[in-house]
């Protein structure tokens, strides 16, 4: 009787240790199929997410240069109509994160910075000049770089970078709902993303 009892008690051991290992197999696999879908949606989430403004500004150039000391000012001035198309660009190709298959974290370690691209259109009118102080190269130069200059402030305190930010966040919420169906956790650096006000208070 003690034989059948401790023949059966080995049995069932054996039966227990081959399904937990089965168990911690099936697991394993099912990690490894995780990680490897999480690294391929992120890579694919690695695209340029851009956002387009137009501005239109005039501006007034004046120059003047004194000529025989200060016995004559010579005074030159354009009439500058500045059409410009702006784009705010995030390369999320550029992303960095780490997968940890142990933990089942995803963490985003750095999100490029914005890459903001100006193409002015410049048209010039009522272009006055005089003899003793013509317009020249550097005129139109210095009227370009001032108007950079203005077009770079103008965008500062508009909507588009605002914009441009709420579409990173709605490419970033993608991360936060693949990881979370999967029973992982997101992070941006050592912060846990819970929700989408947590990727909206992300400093970029």
């Amino acid at each position: 009787m003690r034989k059948i009892l401790f023949g059966v008690v080995v049995t069932l051991v054996i039966l227990f240790t081959f399904k937990y290992c089965e168990d911690k197999k099936e697991e394993k696999i099912l990690l490894k199929e995780s990680s490897s879908l999480i690294k391929e949606q992120v890579d694919n989430v690695g695209k340029l997410v851009v956002t387009e403004g137009h501005f239109s500004e005039v501006f007034t150039y004046k120059n003047s240069k004194d000529v025989f000391g200060d016995l004559l000012s010579a005074e030159k001035k354009a009439l500058v109509v500045v059409n410009a198309e702006v784009t705010v660009a995030y390369d999320l190709s550029k992303i960095e994160y780490d997968i940890n298959e142990t933990t089942k974290i995803l963490t985003i370690t750095n999100i490029p910075t914005e890459e903001i691209k100006i193409h002015p259109d410049l048209e010039y009118y009522d272009v006055q000049a005089d003899y003793l102080n013509p317009f020249e190269a550097k005129d139109y130069n210095n009227i370009n770089k001032t108007v950079r200059q203005a077009l770079s402030k103008k965008i500062e305190n508009s909507d588009i970078k605002t914009n441009a930010k709420n579409r990173l966040i709605s490419e970033l919420s993608k991360f936060y709902i693949l990881t979370n169906s999967l029973g992982w956790t997101l992070k941006y650096d050592e912060t846990p993303i819970i929700d989408r006000n947590d990727l909206e208070a992300i400093k970029l």
